[in-house]
């Protein structure tokens, strides 16, 4: 009977799982560089051949920059955080781009979320900490993601603390 009591304390209460926020998606992605890609080598190829071969090579390196930029950025929306509140414990794991992976965990009674607002941008950073420890949660969401982020936690948190 008590181990049953134990899994209905664990059972969560709120998971959300955040990921940075991308306009471009995949069909976007390949019409930006086939459009891009030809623009740069229609002119590669015309500055090339009215001799001015080092404006053509810099085309190419143009179109080289961008794919880079590009790639450092789809890469670095690899990274993402699972935030898990049950009625004992406030988990948070937090996913590197390279999939490395770190996880924080609170007692829930014990667990306080801080944000911190700011009057023209609104939330600038939310921080959640307990027992001397803390850490920084969604500092990559979008402004409106924050507020209904916040929101949702704030009212996790009171539902399991109630629950106690």
């Amino acid at each position: 009977m008590e181990g049953n009591l134990e899994q209905a304390a664990d059972q969560p209460i709120f998971a959300a799982e955040l990921t940075p926020y991308r306009s471009l998606g995949r069909k976007g992605y390949r019409i930006l560089f086939a459009v891009t890609g030809t623009v740069c080598l229609l002119h590669a190829v015309f500055f090339m051949a009215t001799g001015a071969w080092p404006i053509g090579l810099f085309f190419g390196l143009d179109f080289l920059l961008l794919y880079g930029a590009f790639w450092l950025n789809y890469r670095a929306a690899r990274a993402r955080e699972e935030v898990t509140v049950s009625r004992t414990n406030l988990s948070i794991r937090k996913f590197t781009p390279a999939g490395r992976m770190t996880e924080h965990t609170f007692k829930t009674l014990w667990a306080r979320f801080f944000v911190h607002r700011h009057d023209e941008f609104g939330i600038t950073s939310m921080v959640v900490s307990g027992e001397g420890r803390g850490t920084d949660v969604g500092s990559f969401l979008n402004p409106d993601d924050r507020e209904s982020f916040a929101k949702a936690l704030t009212g996790a948190l009171a539902t399991a603390k109630q629950r106690i």
